[in-house]
């Protein structure tokens, strides 16, 4: 039996100063670090005491500081895997998202989607981004733990999540599981059948008291 949860980092800096996120290395705002902190103690009402638990998250400081927030109730070390990353838009990142709005190319509704170019100088395909976070996954699950966290991106979580229903990359192309900031979805396996379950999406209920505070 194994249980996976997959967090998405609170909102970080990137989002209050309206700039594209993706590789830019933008930080927890302290309001987001207290919200960090809800998603470590409902992480930990969730996973008995004791249970055998490992943590993976993205390299960037966004990740990593949620990251450290669980690390700390779980009194375990994260494994910080770049493959874990939000997507690259490449010569957007870390400018204004009015910029990048400017010259985007959506992708097409049929057709090639995976390889489709936004238009963007080094931004990464959709069909890149699936690989590496594939990539990512393919290693933790060969993890025996019964508990395993992932703290990754908005934009990756569709990946983690289609990759845990081992959907193959070459269907992703309209795939879209999309979560709130902070969120925890949570991801099962049993036992007897081998199912794989998507139990909850994007939840937040436990930044509910963040909020009223």
């Amino acid at each position: 039996m194994r249980t996976s949860y997959a967090v998405t980092h609170p909102e970080a800096t990137h989002h209050v100063e309206r700039v594209v996120g993706g590789w830019h290395d933008s930080r927890l705002t302290p309001a987001d670090l207290s919200a960090a902190a809800s998603i470590a103690q409902a992480l930990r009402a969730q996973i008995p005491d004791g249970a055998d638990a490992q943590l993976f998250s993205s390299d960037l400081q966004r990740t990593g500081q949620t990251a450290e927030k669980i690390a700390e109730l779980f009194g375990v070390k994260p494994f910080l895997d770049p493959r874990l990353r939000e997507k690259s838009y490449g010569a957007a990142g870390g400018r204004p998202q009015e910029w990048l709005d400017q010259r985007f190319v959506p992708p097409p509704a049929a057709g090639e989607r995976l390889e489709h170019d936004e238009g963007v100088e080094g931004a990464e395909t959709k069909a890149a981004l699936a690989q590496r976070i594939y990539a990512a996954m393919d290693e933790i699950l060969q993890r025996p733990c019964e508990h395993q966290i992932i703290v990754t991106h908005g934009g990756s979580l569709t990946f983690v999540v289609t990759s845990w229903i081992k959907m193959p990359i070459k269907a992703v192309g309209h795939a879209g599981f999309r979560a709130p900031s902070g969120s925890i979805t949570t991801l099962h396996e049993d036992d007897f059948f081998h199912n794989r379950t998507v139990v909850k999406l994007g939840d937040t209920r436990h930044l509910d008291s963040t909020e009223a505070g």
